[in-house]
């Protein structure tokens, strides 16, 4: 079977190699795809800058569309079910890579790695795929959690309210954008919710930025006892607020799940979902391609260092996220507002390498 066209972002990885025996693979900036570039696709790949829904898709003969990513906020999947067009989604395939950022944002940010592993705790907010895999690592390393997602219909171990959560040293956000009643998340920490933040906490935001109120969480970091924050996501982005920038501790450009690891997996993810959903037996046959041919090589810590000074150098060792920070922070300076927004897709595509941080936490 050699008669499918394949639209593909062009920041997914090993697409050619897997779908390319089965039609042909044409590659678009994910923001760049648009109704008329899919006039003769049967298989669309995306991920989350690409919006896929009535105005991208009517007319075309489309009949998959798969994100490679966790969150599908970006997909109008009520549309595509009437439409009768399969889609699927790579639910924890970035979930080691984002849970990677969140550990290298804590051993980055002051001392707040020795404040947990002696005996301070951090706050999840949502408690899926990278939620639940930060929980599980946060235990491993003897770090107390509390987590809060209302969303759920059975409440997990570590289940606290969102005030708790909001109290703890570290508060760390994991949930899916919805605005649906009766627990939205868009604007979840409004400035009320905002306010109850001191100077002693970090916030880090690697979901989605609306889960955050912008506005409110500027004005708080510009006031006094304010928190530090790390943020990963923005609010309107790929249009992303200087004046913000300038008020975090830490930001990049939504980065935190871009790893070659977590990425691969993803394309691997969708290649079984289509092989499913129009029974092509011949992408289930070259899964195993989509596997990155970089590995992460061990590394030693130096000798006479404490727990916390060898987790941090361990963690910065893989990923330094100062170096992601800086690349935002001169894209802005370069150009500003809807100029920057072209520049905010590439600092994506220096991704990190692959299981750096299964092979510091696994072995």
């Amino acid at each position: 079977m050699s008669d499918l066209v394949i639209a593909a972002d062009a920041n997914i990885p090993a697409v050619e190699q897997v779908f390319g025996s089965v039609g042909e693979v044409r590659r678009f900036e994910g923001r760049a795809i648009t109704r008329d570039s899919l006039r003769d696709v049967d298989i669309l790949l995306v991920r989350s800058v690409t919006r896929v829904d009535q105005s991208l898709l009517d007319g075309t003969p489309v009949r998959f569309v798969g994100t490679a990513t966790s969150g599908f906020d970006h997909i109008d999947r009520d549309w595509l079910g009437a439409a009768e067009i399969h889609f699927a989604h790579a639910p924890g395939a970035n979930a080691n890579s984002v849970v990677e950022y969140v550990l290298c944002a804590i051993a980055c940010v002051d001392r707040y790695l020795e404040t947990l592993l002696e005996g301070g705790s951090v706050g999840i907010v949502g408690f899926g795929n990278i939620g639940s895999a930060l929980g599980g690592v946060l235990t491993r390393l003897g770090i107390a959690w509390k987590v809060c997602d209302p969303w759920l219909d059975l409440q997990p171990d570590h289940a606290a309210t969102l005030d708790e959560v909001l109290a703890c040293d570290v508060v760390s956000l994991h949930p899916e954008l919805t605005r649906a009643a009766p627990w939205p998340s868009y604007h979840l920490l409004d400035a009320t919710r905002l306010q109850s933040l001191g100077e002693s906490q970090l916030l880090i935001n690697a979901s989605r930025g609306e889960v955050v109120d912008q506005l409110a969480l500027l004005q708080r970091l510009q006031s006094p006892r304010a928190p530090i924050c790390v943020l990963d996501v923005w609010e309107g982005e790929p249009v992303v607020s200087a004046e913000l920038l300038n008020a975090v501790r830490f930001g990049s450009a939504h980065i935190a799940g871009y790893s070659t690891d977590g990425k691969y997996l993803g394309t691997a993810m969708l290649a079984r979902a289509t092989a499913n959903a129009l029974g092509i037996d011949v992408l289930a046959d070259r899964i195993h391609l989509a596997t990155p041919a970089e590995r992460a090589s061990a590394v030693e810590p130096s000798s006479g260092l404490g727990v916390a000074q060898c987790l941090r150098s361990l963690l910065t060792s893989r990923y330094d996220i100062a170096d992601d920070d800086q690349r935002l922070r001169a894209l802005l300076q370069a150009e500003s507002g809807a100029a920057a927004a072209p520049g905010f897709d590439n600092c994506a595509s220096n991704i990190r390498c692959a299981g750096s941080l299964r092979a510091m936490m696994y072995g």
